[in-house]
């Protein structure tokens, strides 16, 4: 990396791959399209040029919409390359919740994939701080049509003189525990996400070819697609559909990815699909990765003894940027997030900030150079998770024996059961390995007498029932957790509510 006063994130991942002489390889694949590291040079080049002409000066925010397509690095990573700070959003929000995000943000440009249109329409009249609105693939109406405004433009353009400490981009915390918060990282944090975690722990060379179900707007998901492979030299594919079963064994079997990055709810799924055969995935797999929720120890060995390939299972936070605690190969412990990844520090604390000993339950904290730079506008929330050197995560974690970290759950989501701590994920890991459920989410629920229980929803797998179900269930937990853990209340439910990165939002569910 240059020096710090002379440093641009995305001159660093684009330029510097064709300087090397990949200008020619392939750097995206996304349906029937390809984009060369060199082709992505030139309309990113084309990108700063079109926000130079429209007056979007360094500093100022656009606000991406966008899917899973070759237009969302060049959106991406043109802006960052021009100074301007691009706003990653969630593709899959309400109207409702735009309005919102779109408003704190103050972005001066909205870039919108054409089927989100109609999602964002109705509130553009509100939002003083737009100016304009590039619409990408489909009609554009009465905005104005990304590929047209783009070709117009010269590639002829040199990348903006940021330092590594300027913000490069925001991403909007995915909401799991309430309202969104604009997370601002800084230019050096993408590659420092690559070195610290991609080279070592999956060993990600040129050769890679990476697939990733969760989506770029994801901190997880931009890793996986974006900054990991580009900081090597290797190839991405792109989905821009909703990640189904089916559509991810497609893209597995069709391109035959290296490295495969999903999350838990979705390797759950493949699991219990009915093409779900070696034959339908890749035969090329290195290895797989799974985030955003920890990864039940039953999902990693049956995937494992189906695919023959583990999962490494880890956990990051859109505050650090990617993952920071991981399980690595040779050393696979299911159920457990593993170890501290090289480079970061972590501490579990009680309530009053005191350390705990192994063994005992604590709040995770964190301390890493990929940290964010804090919250937009939200100073006392800041002040609260970014303590110093430390970012608390918001998780509860045990250390074992082994030095391996074992998620219990959200630290909203903790309750006691006769003074014990419940894990909700440690009942939920029990439900899920009975042969008839898919998923379950436990919270705590008073009983007639105000003392705390927990209360389980549960998915079931296709073609089961649940007549007759619940008491079995509650034996299954009993065995399995502990006789203190079963749930007394069992409700059976079509699906789980979810943020769009897979995680479950029980505060949801604790409403009911």
């Amino acid at each position: 990396m240059a020096s710090s006063q002379n440093y641009n994130a995305g001159a660093d991942l684009l330029d510097r791959n064709v300087a090397e002489g990949r200008g020619a390889k392939t750097a995206f694949i996304e349906t029937a399209r390809s984009l060369s590291y060199g082709a992505l040079l030139d309309e990113c080049n084309r990108m700063g040029r079109l926000l130079a002409d429209y007056g979007i000066a360094p500093e100022a925010r656009i606000a991406m919409l966008v899917l899973d397509t070759v237009e969302f690095p060049i959106v991406f990573l043109g802006a960052i390359r021009a100074g301007v700070v691009p706003v990653a959003l969630n593709t899959l929000l309400t109207t409702e919740q735009y309005a919102y995000i779109l408003s704190d943000s103050r972005a001066a440009a909205i870039f919108v994939s054409a089927p989100l249109l109609p999602v964002i329409e109705p509130i553009l009249g509100t939002l003083p701080h737009v100016r304009w609105v590039f619409v990408i693939g489909g009609e554009a109406g009465r905005h104005l049509d990304f590929r047209t405004e783009l070709a117009a433009r010269s590639h002829a353009f040199t990348h903006a003189p940021t330092s590594a400490d300027d913000t490069a981009f925001w991403l909007y915390s995915s909401g799991s525990t309430g309202a969104p918060k604009g997370v601002r990282h800084v230019h050096s944090s993408l590659m420092a996400t690559a070195r610290l975690y991609a080279r070592p722990i999956l060993g990600i060379n040129e050769s890679d070819v990476c697939f990733s179900a969760a989506k770029l707007f994801f901190a997880y998901g931009l890793g996986n697609g974006l900054s990991f492979p580009m900081s090597v030299g290797a190839t991405t594919v792109l989905l821009p559909s909703r990640p189904t079963p089916k559509d991810v064994f497609a893209v597995l079997k069709q391109h035959q990815p290296t490295l495969y990055f999903g999350v838990p709810t979705l390797y759950a799924a493949m699991l219990a699909d009915a093409d779900c055969r070696p034959e339908n995935g890749s035969q090329r797999l290195r290895w797989c990765v799974s985030a955003g929720e920890a990864l039940p120890e039953e999902v990693g060995k049956a995937w494992r003894q189906k695919f023959g390939v583990d999962i490494l299972d880890g956990v990051g936070s859109t505050e650090m940027l990617h993952i920071y605690v991981s399980n690595r190969p040779g050393e696979v412990r299911y159920g457990t997030s593993g170890k501290p990844v090289p480079g970061y520090e972590v501490r579990l604390v009680d309530d009053a900030g005191a350390d705990v000993p192994p063994g005992e339950v604590g709040e995770m904290l964190v301390r890493g150079e990929t940290a964010a730079d804090g919250y937009w506008n939200q100073r006392g929330k800041s002040r609260r998770t970014f303590e110093g050197e430390w970012t608390r995560s918001g998780d509860k974690y045990v250390e074992d024996a082994d030095g391996c970290y074992r998620y219990c759950g959200r630290t909203d989501d903790m309750f006691k059961v006769s003074g014990i701590w419940v894990s909700p994920f440690e009942v939920e890991s029990a439900l899920i390995t009975h042969p008839a459920v898919l998923e379950a989410a436990v919270v705590p629920r008073a009983d007639a007498d105000g003392l705390i229980k927990p209360r389980a929803f549960v998915v079931l797998k296709p073609g089961q029932q649940s007549a007759d179900l619940a008491e079995p269930l509650k034996e299954h937990v009993k065995a399995r957790a502990g006789a203190w853990k079963y749930p007394r209340w069992i409700e059976f439910v079509d699906a789980l509510p979810k943020t769009a990165t897979g995680k479950i939002q029980r505060f949801k569910l604790r409403e009911l």
